[in-house]
C-alpha cells in the first residue's frame, strides 16, 4: 500500500525524519505540563501575504497554481495569469473608494473568485472580513458594524438580499457587489485606467504586523468576536505547518501535490491552507459545498492527492461505504472489514511506531524528536528528570490478518480511495475531534488523516500530527513555532507567532483571555510524554451532576455523532442525577433505514421514532460513546427528537457548532421528560 511504504521510505531519511525537535516542561510528579516546537520557518522582518502571487509570478510565471472549475473539466490558471488578475481586481477595488487599511467583507461559499478577492484586497493595502454564506440577516448586521466594512462582496441575489436587509438601518450602508452579477470583470473595468504602481505602492506600505483579517468567531455563546490576524500570524500558520508537512510528502510520495478546497473560506483553517498551497504552488481547486453527495463527483473529477475536512466529511464517507453495502445486502461484510482494519491499523502503526522509536530518526530514546538526531530532546527545566519508557517488541498484523486486510481491501477499502479521486494518501481533518476507530478504518483503507486542533484565535491549526509519527486520538504536537501549556485546571493555553493580536474594539475580552503572552483556549486537555495533546472537553461545557460527578460532554457526544443514524446531539446533566442525552437523526441515514427495511419512504417521522429497531440502532451508538468513560459519566437515557440542529433554527453555528444554551431552551420540556421518567 502506497502510504505505509511512504512512511517506511521517509523514516529513512534522517534529514526529513530529524527535522523537529519537541522540548517538554514537566511538573514535580513528572507529569508534562508544557510542550514548545521550534520554528522551522524565521518570522518575517518585511513584506505580506499579499506578496505571495506576485513572488510566484516572477519567479515561476508557467506554474499552475490553481485550477478554476469550469462547465467542462478544471481550467489551469498560471502565477503569471493569477498575479495579473489580482492586480486587476486590486485597482478596481482602488478606484472603487477602497482605502489604504480599509475593510472589505466577502460573503461567498468557497470558490475561485473568494481567492482571489482576498489577495486583491491585501494587494490594495485592505483588510478582509470573511462573512458565511449562510449568516442572517442579523449577523451581517453586526460583523459589518462592528468592523466598518465599506463594501460587501457577496456571491448571489439571495446573499445580496440577506446584505441588504442587515445593513438598511446602517447611518452609512456599505455599497454592495455581487459576483454572479459580474463583479470581478466590473471592477477590472473600473480600474482599467489606474496605473499599476498604485497596486505596488500599496503593497509595499504592508508590513507583517499589518493587519490582514477581521475573522469572526462562531459565537455559540453570545456575539461573535472580531480576530484581528495579521500577515505575520498568517505567515506563522502557513509557512510552518507547509514545512513541517510538504518536504516529506513532496520527498517520498512522488506525486505532484494537488487539494481540493471545500471548506468554508470564511472559517480561518480554510484561508490559511490556501496561503500555504500557494507558497508551495500547490494546485488547488474550489468546491462549494461539504455535502458528500455534492463533493464525491468532483473529488472523482479532480483526484486531489490530499485534503483538509471536518470530521463529518470522514464520517459521512464511511457512512455512505457502510449504507452501500447494506443495501447489496453486505451489512455484515462492511462490519467485519471495519474491524479488520481496525486491528490492521493499530497492530501496523505500534509495529511502525515502535522500530521508529529509537535515537537518531530524529527523537531521543524516549520517543521525543530532538531537532539534531542527538537525542535530549525533552527538557525538563529543572522540574524533574523524565522517565523513559519501556518499549516492547511490537510484531505487527500476522499473516491470517494480512490476508483478512487483503480480501477486504479488495471488497471494501479499495471502493473509499475511489470515492476519494484515487490518488489521495494523505488528509488533515480539525474542527473537532475524529473518532480513533474511525482514523485507524481511513489508514488502512491506505489514507492518513492526521488530526489538528486550533481555533480562530490561533490562526487555525496549534498542534498537528507530526508526519512520521501518526498517533490516532490525539491532536498531535505543537506546530512549529508554537508552545501548549496545561494550567492548573486543565485548560490549555497557546502561545507562539500563530496567536492573534487582539479581539477587535473589545480590549475587555482580549484581557480575559491573554496573559503573559499565553491565550487561554477554553479547552480542556492533557499532554502525554511525547508532547501530544488530547482534548477533552470544553471549560464552560463540564456538567456537575447532582451526585458531584463532573463530566465532559464532548467526548459522548462526538462518539455519539460518529455512528449512524445519528444527526446531531445534546449530552445534558447538570444538576441532574445522571447524564442523558438529546439525539436528532441525520435525514440521509433515516432514508436509508426505511430503504432497507421495505418500509415507505413517507413514513412519519414520529412513527419512525418510535420503532424498536431505530431505537436499537440509537442504543448501540450511545453504547459505544459509553466505552469512552466510566459508568458514573456515562449517558444513562436518551430521547429522539423531531427536527434538526441547524444554522437556520438557530441551533448550529456556521462552523457547525451545537449552541447549547440555544439547544437546552428548544428541548427544555424533553429534557425535563426525560428526568421524570
Amino acid at each position: 500500500m502506497g502510504v505505509r511504504k511512504d512512511l517506511k521510505r521517509a523514516r529513512k531519511r534522517t534529514d526529513l525524519a530529524s527535522r523537529t525537535r519537541v522540548d517538554l516542561l514537566r511538573d514535580d510528579t513528572g507529569t508534562v505540563r508544557e510542550a514548545r516546537t521550534a520554528p522551522l520557518v524565521a518570522p518575517p522582518t518585511t513584506g505580506s501575504t499579499a506578496d505571495l502571487p506576485f513572488t510566484n509570478a516572477a519567479e515561476a510565471p508557467e506554474a499552475v497554481v490553481l485550477r478554476r472549475r469550469r462547465p467542462v473539466g478544471w481550467h489551469p490558471v498560471t502565477a503569471a495569469a493569477f498575479a495579473a488578475e489580482v492586480t486587476a481586481t486590486a485597482k478596481g477595488l482602488i478606484a472603487h473608494g477602497l482605502a489604504q487599511g480599509g475593510r472589505v467583507a466577502v460573503m461567498s461559499r468557497t470558490r475561485y473568485e473568494w481567492t482571489l478577492l482576498d489577495f486583491a484586497i491585501w494587494a490594495a493595502g485592505g483588510q478582509t472580513v470573511p462573512i458565511y454564506a449562510t449568516s442572517s440577516a442579523e449577523q451581517v448586521d453586526w460583523i459589518v458594524r462592528d468592523s466598518g466594512a465599506t463594501l460587501i462582496v457577496v456571491e448571489n441575489a439571495d446573499n445580496a438580499r440577506t446584505a441588504t436587509t442587515g445593513t438598511a438601518h446602517h447611518p452609512l450602508p456599505p455599497r454592495i457587489l455581487e459576483l454572479d452579477a459580474g463583479a470581478v470583470a466590473e471592477l477590472h473595468a473600473l480600474g482599467r485606467d489606474l496605473p499599476d504602481e498604485e497596486v505596488t505602492a500599496r503593497r509595499a506600505a504592508l508590513t507583517p504586523g499589518t493587519t490582514a483579517t477581521l475573522c469572526y468567531t462562531s459565537g455559540t455563546t453570545g456575539r461573535p468576536k472580531g480576530c484581528v490576524l495579521t500577515h505575520a500570524n498568517l505567515h506563522a500558520e502557513a509557512a510552518n505547518t507547509l514545512e513541517l508537512l510538504h518536504p516529506i510528502f513532496k520527498e517520498v510520495t512522488g506525486q505532484t501535490a494537488s487539494t481540493l478546497l471545500f471548506l468554508p473560506l470564511a472559517h480561518i483553517m480554510g484561508r490559511t491552507l490556501q496561503i500555504a498551497c500557494l507558497m508551495a504552488r500547490i494546485e488547488t481547486g474550489h468546491f462549494p459545498s461539504v455535502k458528500p453527495d455534492e463533493l464525491r463527483p468532483a473529488l472523482k473529477e479532480f483526484r486531489p492527492t490530499f485534503l483538509v475536512g471536518v470530521p463529518y466529511l470522514f464520517e459521512r464517507i464511511h457512512d455512505t461505504g457502510r449504507a452501500t453495502a447494506e443495501k447489496i445486502g453486505r451489512g455484515a461484510s462492511f462490519d467485519r472489514a471495519e474491524r479488520i482494519a481496525v486491528r490492521f491499523a493499530q497492530a501496523y502503526l505500534d509495529k511502525f511506531l515502535n522500530e521508529g522509536a529509537g535515537a537518531g530518526e530524529g527523537e531521543s530514546g524516549d520517543g521525543r524528536e530532538s531537532g539534531d538526531g542527538h537525542g535530549g530532546g525533552d527538557n525538563d527545566g529543572g522540574k524533574g528528570k523524565a522517565k523513559e519508557k519501556v518499549k516492547g517488541k511490537a510484531k505487527g498484523p500476522g499473516p491470517g490478518l494480512y490476508a483478512a486486510w487483503a480480501l477486504y481491501d479488495l471488497l471494501v477499502y479499495r471502493r473509499i480511495r475511489k470515492e476519494l479521486g484515487g490518488r489521495m494518501r494523505y488528509a488533515i481533518s480539525g474542527g473537532s475531534p475524529l473518532d480513533r476507530t474511525l482514523s485507524l478504518f481511513f489508514y488502512a483503507a491506505g489514507i492518513i488523516v492526521y488530526e489538528g486542533y486550533g481555533l480562530t484565535e490561533t490562526t487555525a491549526a496549534a498542534t498537528l500530527v507530526p508526519p512520521l509519527k501518526p498517533r490516532p486520538g490525539t491532536v498531535g504536537r505543537p506546530v512549529p513555532g508554537t508552545a501548549v501549556r496545561i494550567a492548573d485546571d486543565g485548560e490549555i493555553l497557546i502561545e507562539g507567532g500563530v496567536v492573534f493580536d487582539s479581539y477587535w474594539n473589545n480590549p475587555a475580552a482580549t484581557a480575559e483571555v491573554r496573559t503573559d503572552g499565553w491565550f487561554a483556549t477554553g479547552d480542556l486537555g492533557s499532554l502525554d510524554d511525547d508532547g501530544y495533546l488530547t482534548i477533552t472537553g470544553r471549560k464552560k461545557d463540564i456538567l456537575v451532576t447532582s451526585g458531584g460527578k463532573n463530566v465532559s460532554p464532548a467526548v459522548l457526544e462526538d462518539r455519539l455523532r460518529s455512528r449512524t443514524p445519528v444527526g446531531q446531539c445534546l449530552v445534558v446533566g447538570d444538576n441532574r442525577p445522571f447524564v442523558a442525552a438529546l439525539v436528532t437523526l441525520d435525514p440521509d441515514a433515516i432514508a436509508h433505514w426505511l430503504t432497507v427495511r421495505g418500509l415507505p419512504a413517507d413514513t412519519p417521522l414520529p412513527e419512525v421514532l418510535r420503532d424498536p429497531r431505530l431505537r436499537a440502532d440509537v442504543q448501540r451508538a450511545v453504547d459505544y460513546a459509553n466505552e469512552a468513560v466510566s459508568r458514573a459519566e456515562s449517558i444513562r437515557a436518551f430521547t429522539l427528537v423531531e427536527g434538526e440542529f441547524n444554522e437556520t433554527n438557530g441551533l448550529l453555528t456556521p462552523s457547525l457548532k451545537v449552541k447549547r444554551h440555544a439547544v437546552t431552551a428548544r428541548y427544555a420540556d424533553e429534557i425535563e421528560h426525560l428526568y421524570r421518567k
